[in-house]
């Protein structure tokens, strides 16, 4: 495999961390979405065309790439493949409820609300997203982490719902 293939497969090098490599990968999308916020508008729109598009974008090179990246590291979904994180992480953060005027504190609260809920369902892979990591090449290694995005975003959504006042 190409070094740029597994620089882009490896989520930028954060593959390569040591420790839990899909944690840095999510950790690096959230670095990305809090940059966004604090330089840009945080606005739910402007956050969410942002994380929409760098979840595209990453799943289209998890399934495009998937199968280059189990065969270059000889295994289903491979520890350093962490652009799959980068998807799943993406999904949790999109459409986050980010009220006008509310400050950078409060839009890092949520979302990293949402990372701390993307890697415990990423961890715990409630279904279907344990059997969707049987679906064959790309899609098993990009599936299973869209799956625990959106019941991030889910769980994310809920709890601010419940905790921060309408109105």
């Amino acid at each position: 495999m190409k070094t740029i293939s597994k620089l882009v497969l490896s989520g930028f090098g954060t593959g390569y961390l040591p420790v839990a490599p899909g944690t840095w990968g999510s950790a690096a999308v959230l670095a990305i979405y809090l940059l966004y916020a604090w330089f840009g508008q945080p606005s739910a729109m402007t956050l969410t065309v942002a994380m929409g598009a760098l979840a595209a974008w990453s799943a289209v090179v998890c399934v495009l790439y998937g199968p280059e990246a189990e065969a270059a590291w000889g295994k289903k979904d491979p520890g350093h493949c962490t652009i799959d994180e980068w998807a799943g992480q993406a999904v949790a953060l999109l459409w986050l409820p980010v009220i006008p005027r509310m400050t950078f504190g409060g839009v890092a609260a949520i979302a990293c609300g949402g990372f701390v809920a993307f890697r415990i369902f990423d961890i715990i892979k409630p279904p279907p997203a344990r059997l969707a990591e049987r679906l064959p090449h790309g899609w098993g290694v990009l599936a299973d982490d869209l799956i625990a995005g959106v019941y991030a975003n889910v769980v994310v959504r809920l709890t601010v719902l419940l905790l921060i006042p309408a109105g």
